[in-house]
Protein backbone atom coordinates (compact mmCIF):
# COMPACT_ATOMS: atom_id res chain seq x y z
CA UNK A 1 0.00 0.00 0.00
CA UNK A 2 1.12 3.62 -0.38
CA UNK A 3 1.21 5.87 2.14
CA UNK A 4 1.49 9.62 1.82
CA UNK A 5 3.56 11.76 4.14
CA UNK A 6 2.84 15.76 4.45
CA UNK A 7 5.36 18.03 6.19
CA UNK A 8 4.00 21.76 5.87
CA UNK A 9 7.35 23.17 6.87
CA UNK A 10 7.42 27.17 7.73
CA UNK A 11 9.69 27.73 4.54
CA UNK A 12 8.99 24.62 2.39
CA UNK A 13 6.32 21.69 1.84
CA UNK A 14 7.73 18.18 1.86
CA UNK A 15 6.38 15.18 0.51
CA UNK A 16 7.23 11.40 1.19
CA UNK A 17 5.57 8.40 -0.66
CA UNK A 18 5.88 5.10 1.72
CA UNK A 19 5.32 1.92 0.26
CA UNK A 20 4.63 -0.13 3.27
CA UNK A 21 4.57 -3.71 1.95
CA UNK A 22 8.54 -3.08 1.16
CA UNK A 23 9.30 -0.60 3.33
CA UNK A 24 10.36 1.19 0.30
CA UNK A 25 10.34 5.08 -0.43
CA UNK A 26 8.70 5.60 -4.11
CA UNK A 27 9.56 9.87 -4.20
CA UNK A 28 9.78 12.50 -2.34
CA UNK A 29 9.92 16.37 -3.41
CA UNK A 30 9.40 19.94 -1.66
CA UNK A 31 8.53 22.94 -2.62
CA UNK A 32 8.68 26.58 -1.42
CA UNK A 33 6.08 27.07 1.14
CA UNK A 34 3.37 29.99 0.40
CA UNK A 35 -0.20 31.07 1.63
CA UNK A 36 -1.68 28.90 -0.99
CA UNK A 37 -0.60 25.75 1.91
CA UNK A 38 -3.02 23.01 0.48
CA UNK A 39 -3.12 23.50 -3.31
CA UNK A 40 0.76 23.32 -3.30
CA UNK A 41 0.96 20.08 -0.61
CA UNK A 42 -1.59 18.88 -3.54
CA UNK A 43 0.06 20.17 -6.44
CA UNK A 44 3.17 18.21 -4.90
CA UNK A 45 1.35 15.38 -4.02
CA UNK A 46 -0.01 14.76 -7.30
CA UNK A 47 3.33 15.72 -9.16
CA UNK A 48 5.15 12.97 -7.24
CA UNK A 49 2.23 10.64 -7.82
CA UNK A 50 2.23 11.10 -11.51
CA UNK A 51 5.96 10.37 -11.69
CA UNK A 52 5.29 6.92 -10.68
CA UNK A 53 2.55 6.11 -12.51
CA UNK A 54 0.07 7.02 -9.54
CA UNK A 55 -2.67 9.05 -8.91
CA UNK A 56 -4.63 9.97 -4.56
CA UNK A 57 -6.73 7.34 -5.55
CA UNK A 58 -3.81 5.01 -5.17
CA UNK A 59 -2.82 6.58 -1.70
CA UNK A 60 -4.39 4.92 1.29
CA UNK A 61 -3.67 7.47 3.82
CA UNK A 62 -1.92 10.53 4.19
CA UNK A 63 -0.95 12.00 7.38
CA UNK A 64 0.45 15.41 7.15
CA UNK A 65 2.79 17.37 9.93
CA UNK A 66 4.98 20.73 10.37
CA UNK A 67 3.56 24.53 10.77
CA UNK A 68 0.34 24.05 8.17
CA UNK A 69 -0.77 20.54 9.38
CA UNK A 70 -3.99 21.92 10.07
CA UNK A 71 -4.34 23.81 6.74
CA UNK A 72 -3.78 20.05 5.00
CA UNK A 73 -7.52 19.10 4.33
CA UNK A 74 -6.60 15.98 2.20
CA UNK A 75 -4.78 14.06 5.08
CA UNK A 76 -6.70 11.76 7.52
CA UNK A 77 -4.84 12.92 10.78
CA UNK A 78 -2.51 15.66 11.49
CA UNK A 79 0.45 15.09 13.77
CA UNK A 80 3.13 16.70 15.15
CA UNK A 81 6.48 17.87 13.72
CA UNK A 82 8.14 16.68 17.24
CA UNK A 83 6.91 12.74 17.12
CA UNK A 84 7.28 12.53 12.95
CA UNK A 85 10.76 13.71 13.12
CA UNK A 86 11.40 10.52 15.83
CA UNK A 87 9.74 8.29 14.10
CA UNK A 88 11.17 9.36 10.34
CA UNK A 89 14.83 9.31 11.85
CA UNK A 90 14.54 6.07 13.91
CA UNK A 91 13.89 4.23 10.55
CA UNK A 92 16.83 5.97 9.36
CA UNK A 93 19.31 5.20 11.87
CA UNK A 94 17.62 3.07 14.05
CA UNK A 95 19.93 3.33 17.44
CA UNK A 96 19.31 7.42 17.56
CA UNK A 97 18.63 8.70 21.03
CA UNK A 98 19.26 12.22 20.41
CA UNK A 99 17.53 14.29 17.16
CA UNK A 100 18.84 17.80 16.49
CA UNK A 101 16.15 19.53 14.03
CA UNK A 102 17.11 22.91 12.82
CA UNK A 103 14.45 24.01 10.38
CA UNK A 104 13.42 27.34 8.81
CA UNK A 105 11.93 28.91 11.63
CA UNK A 106 12.84 26.80 14.85
CA UNK A 107 14.96 24.52 16.18
CA UNK A 108 14.74 21.52 18.38
CA UNK A 109 16.46 19.14 20.49
CA UNK A 110 14.38 15.61 20.76
CA UNK A 111 15.46 13.30 23.77
CA UNK A 112 14.28 9.83 22.75
CA UNK A 113 13.85 6.44 24.89
CA UNK A 114 15.05 3.08 24.33
CA UNK A 115 11.87 2.61 22.43
CA UNK A 116 12.17 5.79 19.74
CA UNK A 117 9.31 7.45 21.97
CA UNK A 118 9.85 11.31 22.64
CA UNK A 119 11.05 11.99 26.11
CA UNK A 120 11.18 15.30 25.85
CA UNK A 121 11.91 18.09 24.15
CA UNK A 122 13.29 21.67 24.06
CA UNK A 123 12.47 24.70 21.30
CA UNK A 124 13.49 27.65 19.85
CA UNK A 125 10.79 29.15 18.84
CA UNK A 126 11.14 33.30 19.82
CA UNK A 127 14.05 33.94 18.28
CA UNK A 128 15.33 33.11 14.49
CA UNK A 129 18.77 33.66 15.35
CA UNK A 130 19.16 29.94 15.85
CA UNK A 131 17.38 28.70 12.46
CA UNK A 132 17.49 28.66 8.62
CA UNK A 133 15.98 31.84 8.46
CA UNK A 134 19.28 33.87 10.08
CA UNK A 135 21.16 31.92 7.49
CA UNK A 136 19.17 33.31 4.68
CA UNK A 137 19.18 36.72 6.13
CA UNK A 138 22.83 36.75 6.25
CA UNK A 139 22.92 35.55 2.56
CA UNK A 140 21.06 37.35 1.72
CA UNK A 141 23.17 40.63 3.26
CA UNK A 142 26.48 39.13 2.30
CA UNK A 143 25.26 39.19 -1.34
CA UNK A 144 26.09 35.54 -1.97
CA UNK A 145 23.72 32.14 -2.36
CA UNK A 146 22.83 30.07 0.83
CA UNK A 147 24.36 27.23 -0.05
CA UNK A 148 27.75 29.42 -0.65
CA UNK A 149 27.69 29.80 3.13
CA UNK A 150 29.66 27.06 4.03
CA UNK A 151 32.57 27.16 1.55
CA UNK A 152 33.13 31.00 2.53
CA UNK A 153 33.16 29.74 6.19
CA UNK A 154 35.78 27.23 5.32
CA UNK A 155 38.10 30.28 4.61
CA UNK A 156 37.71 31.87 7.35
CA UNK A 157 40.60 32.62 9.63
CA UNK A 158 39.33 34.12 12.70
CA UNK A 159 35.67 34.11 13.23
CA UNK A 160 33.75 37.11 13.95
CA UNK A 161 31.92 37.55 17.15
CA UNK A 162 28.38 37.66 17.02
CA UNK A 163 26.59 38.36 20.45
CA UNK A 164 22.89 39.21 19.57
CA UNK A 165 20.67 36.77 20.12
CA UNK A 166 18.26 38.21 17.81
CA UNK A 167 18.51 37.84 14.02
CA UNK A 168 17.04 41.63 13.97
CA UNK A 169 19.85 42.74 16.25
CA UNK A 170 22.45 40.11 14.61
CA UNK A 171 21.70 41.83 11.10
CA UNK A 172 22.63 45.20 12.35
CA UNK A 173 25.64 43.50 13.92
CA UNK A 174 26.51 41.82 10.51
CA UNK A 175 26.45 45.37 8.83
CA UNK A 176 29.07 46.85 11.38
CA UNK A 177 31.13 44.60 10.89
CA UNK A 178 31.48 44.66 7.06
CA UNK A 179 31.51 48.22 7.70
CA UNK A 180 34.41 47.91 10.28
CA UNK A 181 36.44 45.76 7.29
CA UNK A 182 35.35 42.28 8.59
CA UNK A 183 35.72 39.32 5.58
CA UNK A 184 32.74 37.60 4.28
CA UNK A 185 34.49 34.45 5.62
CA UNK A 186 34.83 35.46 9.39
CA UNK A 187 31.49 36.61 9.54
CA UNK A 188 29.86 33.34 7.99
CA UNK A 189 32.04 31.36 10.58
CA UNK A 190 31.08 33.80 13.47
CA UNK A 191 27.18 33.41 12.64
CA UNK A 192 27.78 29.33 12.39
CA UNK A 193 29.50 29.66 15.62
CA UNK A 194 26.73 31.23 17.12
CA UNK A 195 23.85 29.37 16.34
CA UNK A 196 25.87 26.21 17.59
CA UNK A 197 26.49 28.02 20.82
CA UNK A 198 22.80 28.99 21.12
CA UNK A 199 21.94 25.53 20.06
CA UNK A 200 24.59 23.88 22.77
CA UNK A 201 22.75 26.04 25.51
CA UNK A 202 19.51 24.79 24.84
CA UNK A 203 20.52 21.19 24.89
CA UNK A 204 21.49 22.24 28.64
CA UNK A 205 23.25 18.98 29.81
CA UNK A 206 24.55 16.16 28.40
CA UNK A 207 22.34 14.95 25.16
CA UNK A 208 22.94 11.07 24.81
CA UNK A 209 24.23 9.63 21.64
CA UNK A 210 24.02 9.07 18.64
CA UNK A 211 22.65 12.49 17.99
CA UNK A 212 21.20 12.97 14.71
CA UNK A 213 21.43 15.80 12.85
CA UNK A 214 18.43 16.91 10.94
CA UNK A 215 16.50 19.48 8.81
CA UNK A 216 17.49 22.36 6.43
CA UNK A 217 20.14 23.77 7.91
CA UNK A 218 21.98 19.97 7.96
CA UNK A 219 22.53 20.61 4.51
CA UNK A 220 24.67 23.54 5.05
CA UNK A 221 28.14 23.03 4.91
CA UNK A 222 29.86 24.19 8.19
CA UNK A 223 27.22 23.93 10.24
CA UNK A 224 28.00 20.31 11.32
CA UNK A 225 31.02 21.04 12.69
CA UNK A 226 30.31 24.08 14.26
CA UNK A 227 27.68 22.40 16.62
CA UNK A 228 30.00 19.20 17.10
CA UNK A 229 32.50 21.76 18.43
CA UNK A 230 30.25 23.81 20.72
CA UNK A 231 27.91 20.41 21.90
CA UNK A 232 31.74 18.60 22.35
CA UNK A 233 29.98 15.44 21.09
CA UNK A 234 30.14 13.72 17.19
CA UNK A 235 26.95 13.99 15.38
CA UNK A 236 25.54 11.77 12.44
CA UNK A 237 23.77 13.60 9.19
CA UNK A 238 20.44 12.16 8.53
CA UNK A 239 20.51 10.59 4.95
CA UNK A 240 18.22 13.27 3.72
CA UNK A 241 17.87 16.15 6.18
CA UNK A 242 15.11 17.90 4.42
CA UNK A 243 12.53 15.10 4.48
CA UNK A 244 12.37 12.89 7.96
CA UNK A 245 9.56 14.76 9.01
CA UNK A 246 8.05 13.75 6.12
CA UNK A 247 8.86 10.37 6.20
CA UNK A 248 7.65 9.82 9.52
CA UNK A 249 4.34 10.91 8.59
CA UNK A 250 4.19 8.57 6.09
CA UNK A 251 5.35 5.82 8.37
CA UNK A 252 2.68 6.76 10.99
CA UNK A 253 0.31 6.49 8.54
CA UNK A 254 0.46 2.95 7.28
CA UNK A 255 0.36 2.36 11.03
CA UNK A 256 -3.05 3.71 11.18
CA UNK A 257 -3.72 1.18 8.21
CA UNK A 258 -2.57 -1.57 10.34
Amino acid sequence: MIMAGIDGGSRAIKVVLLDTASDTVLASGSCDQGVRQEALAVELLDRLLAGIGRSQSDVASIVATGYARHRIGIAQRAITEITCHAVGVRREIPGAMTILEMGGQDSKLIRLDGDGLVRDFSMNDRCAAGTGRFLEVVATRLEVCLQDLGPLAEGSRSPANISSTCVVFAESEIIGLLAGGVCREDIVAGVQRSMAQRIAGMAAGNPEEPIVFTGGVALVTGMKAALESALGKPLTPAPDPLMTGALGAAILAGRMKE
